[in-house]
C-alpha cells in the first residue's frame, strides 16, 4: 500500500474554557450563582468584593480600567449593574407565638417540658419519655406497644398495662392528638378535648371513629342513613372534623424557607411593560486593584500564575455581565409577547414555546432553555419563574390557539363559580370552553384539573 498526504478542510466547534464557563453561568440560579462567586473569591486572589462602606466603592475602577486591555472586564459594578447583592434578613418575622414552631422548641422538647412538670414516678416517666422518643414528626406512634416491650431488656419486667397507662399520660398532653397510633384516634382524641357544649359533638366523634372513608369519599347519603342524622346535624359534625389538625406534631416542624431573589422586575413604564434588572440580584465583583497594578508594572515569568489569574477574573466578570445581558433579553421577549398577562391575568396568557423566543432574540433554543429554568421575574401579579411564561397551544374554532394556561385558569374560575350541591362535571366544563370557542377534550380537563389539585366532581359535592 502506498502511503500519501492529503489536505482536508472542515470546521468544528470548540468550547474553550471561556465558553464553557459562560454555559456553566447560565444555568446557575441566583443562590448557585452566589456560592460560586464565594468559592471562586477564595480561589482568585485578583477577585474582590468591594467594601460598600468604601469610600468611592460606588465610582468605576479607574485604576484597573487604564491598566487593562478590556477596560469593561475589569469591574462588575459599573451602570447598569448597580448595588451589591445581599441576603435580606426580614424584620416581619412570623409573630404568633402560638406557634411553637416560632420559638426554636421541637416537639420532643415541648413534650418533655410538660412531662417534668407531671406528678408521676420515676419509672412511669421512664415509660412516657420512651413513648415520646419513639413518636414521628407529625406526632404519631407508629410502632406498636408490643413492639416496644420486646426491644426492652427483660430485667425490667414491663408489665403491658404500664405501657398503656404511659401512652394515656402522652395522649393527654399538648398538643390534642398527639401520641395517636392512626388519623382516627388522633381525630378522636382532639375531639374529646373540645369543650362539651359544642354542637353535635357526639356525632363527630362517631363519625371520626368510625366513618372516615364515607367521610372522605362524600358519600352523604349513606352517612346520613348509618349515623340517622339531617344534613343540618352532618353538616356540624363534618365542620367539627374538618377544623383539627391530622397531623399534631406539624406545627413544630422547623420550616426550611427559601427565599426567591426576583433576577429582572416588570413595570409598566408609559403605557409599556419593560422588564429591568433587579439590582439586589447582581453581584458587585471586581479586580483587585492592588494586585492588578502590581501586575501591570512587573512582567516577569514568576508572575505567570498571577497573570493567568487575572485572565481568570476578567473572563469569570465579562460571563457574569454577560448572564444578566442575557436573562433581560430573553426576559423582555417574554413580557413583549405575554403583554395580555400583565394586564388580565392567567386568562390573558398567549401560546408561547421556546422556539418563537429562541428566534426572536437570535440565540439557541437550548441556551434560551438555561435562561428560564430557575430564574425569576417580579411582576405586579407575584413572583414567577421565566418557564411559566411558556405552553402548549389548544387550538379554538376560530383557527387561532388559546394557551393551556389560560384554559387552566378558565377551568379554575369555572369551577370557583359552581354551586356546591352541584359541581361540575369534566364534561361540561369542556362544553363551556367549547361555547368560547375553545376545544378540549374532556380527558384533557381531566389532567388540567387534576394538574390545578382540584379533586373530580364526586369529591366537590358538598351536603
Amino acid at each position: 500500500m502506498k502511503q500519501s498526504l492529503q489536505i482536508k478542510l472542515s470546521q468544528h466547534l470548540t468550547l474553550t474554557p471561556q465558553l464553557q464557563q459562560s454555559i456553566r453561568l447560565l444555568q446557575l440560579s441566583t443562590l448557585e450563582l452566589s456560592q460560586e462567586i464565594d468559592q471562586l473569591l477564595q480561589e482568585n486572589p485578583l477577585l474582590e468584593i468591594p467594601d460598600p462602606s468604601e469610600p468611592g466603592s460606588d465610582e468605576p475602577d479607574q485604576a484597573a480600567e487604564n491598566e487593562a486591555s478590556q477596560p469593561d472586564d475589569e469591574g462588575f459594578d459599573n451602570e447598569p449593574w448597580g448595588d451589591d447583592h445581599r441576603s435580606h434578613d426580614s424584620d416581619e418575622e412570623d409573630n404568633d407565638f402560638n406557634q411553637p414552631a416560632a420559638l426554636g422548641s421541637s416537639l420532643v422538647e415541648h413534650l418533655f417540658s410538660q412531662l417534668s412538670l407531671m406528678n408521676l414516678s420515676d419509672r412511669d416517666q421512664q415509660f412516657v419519655a420512651l413513648l415520646i422518643e419513639n413518636l414521628n414528626d407529625e406526632g404519631y406512634l407508629e410502632t406498636s406497644l408490643d413492639d416496644i416491650s420486646q426491644n426492652l431488656p427483660s430485667e425490667l419486667e414491663v408489665d403491658p398495662i404500664e405501657l398503656s397507662t404511659a401512652l394515656k399520660h402522652l395522649q393527654h398532653m399538648d398538643p390534642p392528638g398527639v401520641g395517636a397510633r392512626n388519623l382516627s384516634e388522633c381525630l378522636c382524641l382532639q375531639i374529646a378535648s373540645l369543650p362539651s357544649e359544642t354542637a353535635n359533638l357526639d356525632l363527630a366523634m362517631t363519625l371520626a371513629a368510625n366513618h372516615l372513608n364515607l367521610l372522605a369519599a362524600h358519600d352523604w347519603a349513606k352517612l346520613r342513613k348509618v349515623l340517622h342524622c339531617d344534613d343540618s346535624a352532618l353538616k356540624d359534625a363534618q365542620h367539627i372534623i374538618m377544623g383539627l389538625n391530622p397531623k399534631p406534631g406539624s406545627v413544630f416542624l422547623q420550616n426550611d424557607t427559601r427565599y426567591i431573589i426576583p433576577d429582572v422586575i416588570i413595570r409598566q413604564v408609559r403605557g409599556q411593560w419593560r422588564a429591568a434588572l433587579n439590582q439586589a440580584a447582581i453581584p458587585r465583583v471586581r479586580i483587585n486593584r492592588l494586585y492588578a497594578d502590581l501586575i501591570s508594572h512587573n512582567r516577569e515569568a514568576n508572575h505567570a500564575q498571577f497573570t493567568n489569574q487575572l485572565q481568570e477574573a476578567r473572563w469569570f466578570i465579562k460571563n457574569i455581565q454577560q448572564r444578566f445581558e442575557t436573562i433581560l433579553k430573553v426576559s423582555q421577549a417574554i413580557v413583549d409577547h405575554q403583554k395580555n398577562f400583565f394586564e388580565h391575568g392567567e386568562i390573558g396568557m398567549c401560546p408561547l414555546v421556546l422556539r418563537e423566543i429562541a428566534q426572536e432574540v437570535n440565540l439557541h433554543e437550548s441556551t434560551v432553555s438555561r435562561v428560564t429554568t430557575q430564574k425569576y421575574m417580579l411582576t405586579p401579579r407575584g413572583i414567577f419563574e421565566l418557564k411559566y411564561f411558556f405552553g402548549s397551544h389548544v387550538p379554538t374554532d376560530a383557527g387561532g390557539a388559546c394557551s393551556s394556561t389560560a384554559i387552566r385558569a378558565l377551568i379554575k374560575q369555572f369551577i370557583n363559580s359552581e354551586t356546591p350541591k352541584k359541581p361540575l362535571s369534566d364534561g361540561r366544563i369542556a362544553e363551556m370552553l367549547a361555547q368560547q370557542g375553545v376545544v378540549v377534550a374532556r380527558r384533557t380537563i381531566a389532567k388540567y384539573r387534576e394538574a390545578l389539585g382540584i379533586p373530580p366532581v364526586s369529591l366537590r359535592k358538598t351536603i
